[in-house]
Formats: C-alpha cells, structure tokens, sequence
C-alpha cells in the first residue's frame, strides 16, 4: 500500500493505541499480549452474502466483500503472526497470503493439510514468506519451500487443534489469524478454539452454494449460539466483529 493508504493504515494504529477512533476497538486485542492459557489470540474471518453464503457450489468465490473487506484482511495479516487457511482454500485459490496492500510484515503461512494431499506446485510452497504445512501425517521435514509439522488427533479423530495452537506460541506465533474457509473456521469455532470472529455480510444473495459455518446440527433455536457484536460499516459491506472467547459450539 502506498501513498495515502500507508497514511490511513499509519493513523489507524496510532488510534488503537491510544484508544481513539471509529476502528480502536476493532483492531486494539491485536494490540496487547494474549492472556488465553496456551498464550495465543485466534481471530477467525470469513466473507459471506446476505443468505449466508461464502462460494457458489462450483467453489468459486472471488470477491464477495468489496474493497474495503480486501484491505481489511491484509490488515489482519499485517496484525498477526500467522495465517492459518485449510487445503481446500489452498486448492481452489492458490492465494499468497501477504500484506500486499497494507504497510507491514507478511505472516508466516499456516496450511492445514492433515493427509497431505497438496501438491508442491501451489505458490504457498514455492515462493514468499517462510510457511508451515500442517498435518497428522508421517512424511519428509520439507514439502517445497515450506516446513512440515506433524500435529496428532483429537478425541473426535480431529486434527488437535489446541496442540496446534500450543505448537505455534512454541515457535513465537502467538497471534494467529484463520483465514479459511468455512470449514477451517467451523472447525476452530467447533473446538472452541477462537476468541473473536469477523464477519463481513455484502449486499449480494446467491440464493445457493456454500454455507459460511458447519457446524453440529441443533434441535432447538435456544441450543444456538448467541454474542455480543459490534458492527462496522466498510463500503458497501458491513463487518460485524464477534467476542467468541473459545465458546465452543
């Protein structure tokens, strides 16, 4: 980012620190040390229409948040030690992950891959910062340019998430931002493994395709899962930022 943007993203960092501004509250617990008991802050953040909905049924999902969501993601990575995003967003985006459009550090890339599907011809694997493939598979140190690290399964015969998240403050990686998709974010809200969630909801309905969450089904409305939000309005999308605070659900 450059020119006037650089001076945005400089002024709203000063307003967080010091508490001032529309956004402080947005973007002030990326501020302050984690005080969870494996010592990280997860924020989960997904993009979806009004229906709920994060892709057409042919996966393809580029770009339901408008601009304002764009720059909004590369602030959270700007924000974060790590990326997290599951193979499948991997497979159908081959994204980069880097702060491309805000001043600031690109994030060590996290790929959840527990059976080691991916290919090493994804730019992830190729080229960029340094990168981590996740998985709860025997295999090689290395898959191309990124580190392999081998995380077991929990009692649900789920990747273990919460030793993930204990592995990841081990190497310094304390602010962990989960990218996506739906089901990488599902399944860290399933775990109870995230402390805030954005949201950003655009004025678009698909009528189909890909829910946003998926989650355990419930009989009753009152089994669903009620929070405290905020709502921020980035043109022509609103983000709502949720205090999950490893609620599992």
């Amino acid at each position: 980012m450059h020119g006037a943007q650089d001076t945005e993203w400089q002024a709203l960092l000063t307003g967080c620190r010091e508490g001032a501004g529309a956004l402080a509250t947005l973007f002030s617990p990326f501020l302050t040390p984690p005080a969870t008991p494996d010592g990280c802050l997860v924020i989960g953040r997904l993009a979806q229409t009004l229906d709920g909905r994060i892709a057409t049924h042919l996966g393809h999902s580029q770009w339901i948040g408008g601009p304002g969501d764009l720059r909004h993601t590369h602030r959270l990575r700007a924000l974060c030690d790590a990326v997290v995003v599951g193979a499948g967003t991997v497979r159908a985006d081959d994204p980069r992950l880097t702060t491309r459009l805000v001043e600031g550090p690109s994030p060590v890339r996290v790929v959840i891959d527990p059976r080691r599907r991916l290919g090493v011809d994804y730019s992830l694997f190729r080229e960029g910062p340094p990168t981590l493939l996740v998985t709860a598979c025997d295999g090689p140190a290395t898959h191309g340019t990124a580190d392999t690290l081998r995380i077991g399964h929990d009692a649900a015969g789920e990747l273990d998430l919460a030793s993930l998240l204990r592995a990841l403050a081990a190497r310094g990686l304390r602010k962990i931002f989960v990218e996506g998709g739906g089901q990488t974010v599902s399944r860290f809200l399933v775990a109870g493994c995230l402390d805030r969630l954005h949201v950003t909801v655009a004025p678009m309905i698909l009528g189909s395709g890909r829910p946003a969450f998926d989650l355990p089904e419930v009989a009753r409305i009152s089994e669903g899962m009620r929070f405290s939000w905020t709502c921020h309005p980035i043109e022509p999308d609103m983000l709502f930022d949720i205090a999950i605070d490893r609620r599992a659900a």
